[in-house]
């Protein structure tokens, strides 16, 4: 038996001819519909806990965020492991990555500033499972981190979002309490990609 998703429609196709046909026929409509076949999403039975990995995705599942603005509902799977210590960088410089909430616009903004941004270009560069969309979480992404599984962070640890306070600061966490604060950008701190899995 071949399962084939479409976006949220699980068709499941026998071996025989006869019963394939009314499978393929959803199949068809689904498509003409506007459908895309997407192989690599998991049904809602492959769904890990929170705070555990969650194999081909590249990383632990960070829990469900709730759709805002133009971003739909989605999981937020966090890299398995810091990608070292950097600054946020573009220090005494405004950038345009002030959103509290959307950690991927904000690095698209940062990778493409004439100022060096070292945490987030860490995340873009970052690959895993073949995956190669991961981002410097918003400040609202690092706090729904911590809240849903804080103990897949480094706990005597601060970690930089991707969300500026001003020229000269920008969010931090600290993972052993999850207060938030503001640091300089040119302080080096611990950095975490994240990815978003739609589903």
């Amino acid at each position: 038996m071949q399962s084939i998703y479409v976006k949220n429609l699980t068709l499941n196709i026998h071996s025989s001819p006869k019963a394939a046909m009314p499978a393929l026929a959803v199949l068809s409509a689904a498509l003409a519909a506007g459908g895309a076949m997407n192989p690599e999403t998991p049904s809602p039975t492959d769904i890990p806990a929170v705070g555990q990995s969650w194999p081909g995705q590249g990383g632990i599942n960070g829990g469900l965020v709730p759709a805002r603005g133009d971003v739909p509902e989605h999981y937020l799977i966090i890299a398995a492991a810091d990608v070292g210590d950097h600054e946020w960088g573009g220090y005494r410089e405004e950038s345009k990555a002030t959103s509290k909430t959307d950690g991927k616009a904000n690095t698209e903004w940062l990778c493409n500033e004439e100022a060096q941004h070292p945490a987030a270009n860490a995340c873009a560069e970052y690959k895993a499972d073949g995956h190669h969309d991961f981002y410097l979480p918003a400040a609202a992404e690092l706090y729904h981190c911590w809240v849903n599984c804080p103990e897949v962070f480094a706990q005597d640890c601060y970690y930089w979002s991707s969300s500026q306070r001003s020229a000269d600061y920008a969010f931090g966490m600290y993972f052993g309490d999850g207060v938030q604060d503001n640091g300089d950008k040119d302080d080096e701190l611990r950095v975490r990609p994240v990815r978003r899995l739609f589903i």
